[in-house]
């Protein structure tokens, strides 16, 4: 028996002693939409032990899959639906709603084309709903709606769910569940990605949806990362589009590295060994702009040399400008709160220094200057004595409208991060330090917080506290 075929093999095991094959209490499911996601979808799911039944408008599709044939071309694909028809575990059909009410969950794996303005076009979720919906009208016992397709955050919820209900009569909740569960298979590597997947996230409102999902993927993932609908819609979104960047920037240093001679696989070869900044999660939490004396400079003498070599490079060009953007953002929000007495918990570029070249809280501090704001700070490593115009010289060519800056500042600073809350409308934190969070929950509810950097882990249900980017 090849390895393959063993995993349709799964027995029940009492006292050690293995007694008879096992596949009927595993919950059946019906797969919408056969094609890339859909077909391995029903072959691995089948693997797992749970029959399968693919559906798809698409005669063709379904008869090859009925068949046990791969409607693509896919490592491995063809000998698991083979194996899994051979079992008695994977059949097909173009009646949807008739599978639907057949089995005991549905994944939905429809295609979400570009609609003409550039979004989603919603046609195929939304016959697949109403399809759903008719089926599970004709059950009693709860169902499983899982979405699989890559869709604009709160289409499940605002477009899918409603188009169930109304073709069923039935509730989200009560009478069927609901989960977003992305997935993240590599064309030519899916078969290998489902049975090892980097993480298996699942999107649920309610509990018991989610435990039921989770126990489909217990085998090949134990620990599903459980999380909101939303949230799970959105990562998809960013993983694709992170893939994305890294591409482009991939590209983007090969085309500067080319004309002056360097290799850039040795370069990116090196880069890649990083694992404590360059590949890892540090400086992917939302929060404010890049400053200090080392990414400002370095990005614009990237741009410089890539201009001066002739090359294009328009992400590396526009790191800049949303740098700039996320610093508009900040000042916008502090307009809009209108307050005359601003404070702000943080000065440098990042805690621990004292070092104010390029701090982007700086372009802060000089808007509220500029709008004739009472401005007070507080940071642990700046005081009176501070040589804030020697730092400047460094940048002064480039930000000579900072200069207000360099004669206000130690006339703003304050003795505490209390005092600064005490003494303002509004504070803004800008770095994360026990001293300032521990400030900042003593005055949570009384005083206006916009948070840069995320002190809490979960965000405070507090009146007037906001972040900038949740």
């Amino acid at each position: 028996m090849n390895d393959l075929a063993r995993n349709f093999e799964v027995y029940e095991s009492v006292g050690g002693a293995v007694v008879r094959p096992v596949l009927r209490h595993l919950p059946s499911i019906s797969v919408i939409g056969l094609g890339y996601v859909g077909a391995v979808s029903t072959a691995c799911l089948a693997k797992l032990g749970h029959a399968v039944v693919g559906c798809d408008v698409d005669e063709i599709k379904a008869g090859q899959i009925a068949r046990g044939e791969s409607p693509i071309h896919e490592k491995d694909l063809g000998d698991l639906l083979s194996l899994g028809v051979e079992a008695g575990l994977v059949s097909a059909t173009t009646e949807v709603a008739d599978a639907v009410a057949d089995s005991d969950m549905t994944f939905v794996s429809v295609g979400t084309p570009t609609s003409p303005d550039g979004g989603c076009d919603y046609r195929y979720v939304i016959s697949a709903a109403r399809e759903i919906g008719k089926g599970i009208a004709r059950k009693e016992a709860y169902h499983l709606v899982v979405m699989r397709c890559s869709i604009p955050p709160g289409t499940t919820l605002n477009v899918m769910v409603p188009e169930i209900e109304a073709a069923s009569g039935l509730k989200m909740g009560e009478d069927f569940g609901v989960c977003f569960n992305p997935e993240f298979l590599r064309e030519g590597t899916a078969i290998a990605d489902f049975d090892n997947p980097p993480k298996t996230v699942i999107g649920a409102n309610d509990e018991h949806a989610a435990k039921m999902l989770a126990n489909v993927y217990a085998p090949v993932d134990p620990e599903a990362i459980v999380t909101s609908i939303e949230v799970a819609e959105m990562v998809k979104y960013v993983d694709n589009v992170w893939h994305a960047t890294k591409v482009s920037f991939g590209n983007e240093v090969g085309r500067i590295c080319k004309p002056i001679g360097i290799d850039s696989h040795k370069v990116m070869d090196i880069f890649v060994q990083d694992t404590q900044l360059n590949l890892s999660p540090y400086y992917l939490k939302p929060g404010f702009a890049y400053g200090g004396s080392c990414l400002p400079k370095e990005v614009r003498a990237v741009a410089h040399l890539a201009d001066k070599l002739g090359v294009s490079t328009p992400l590396i060009e526009s790191l800049g400008v949303t740098n700039a953007q996320q610093i508009q953002s900040a000042v916008d929000m502090l307009r809009e709160e209108g307050s005359e007495r601003v404070g702000f918990l943080g000065l440098a570029f990042k805690s621990g220094t004292d070092d104010l070249r390029e701090s982007p809280v700086l372009e802060v501090v000089n808007a509220m200057l500029s709008d004739g704001r009472d401005v007070r700070a507080w940071d642990p490593a700046i005081n009176a004595e501070t040589r804030i115009s020697n730092q400047f010289d460094y940048v002064r060519h480039i930000y000579p409208h900072l200069e207000p800056v360099v004669d206000a500042l130690p006339t703003m600073l304050s003795s505490s991060p209390l005092a600064v809350l005490d003494q303002a409308d509004v504070v803004v934190v800008t770095q994360s330090t026990e001293a300032i969070r521990k400030a900042v929950a003593a005055r949570l509810g009384r005083a206006r917080i916009i948070d840069l950097v995320r002190l809490f882990p979960e965000v405070p249900d507090a009146d007037g506290y906001t972040g900038i980017g949740w």
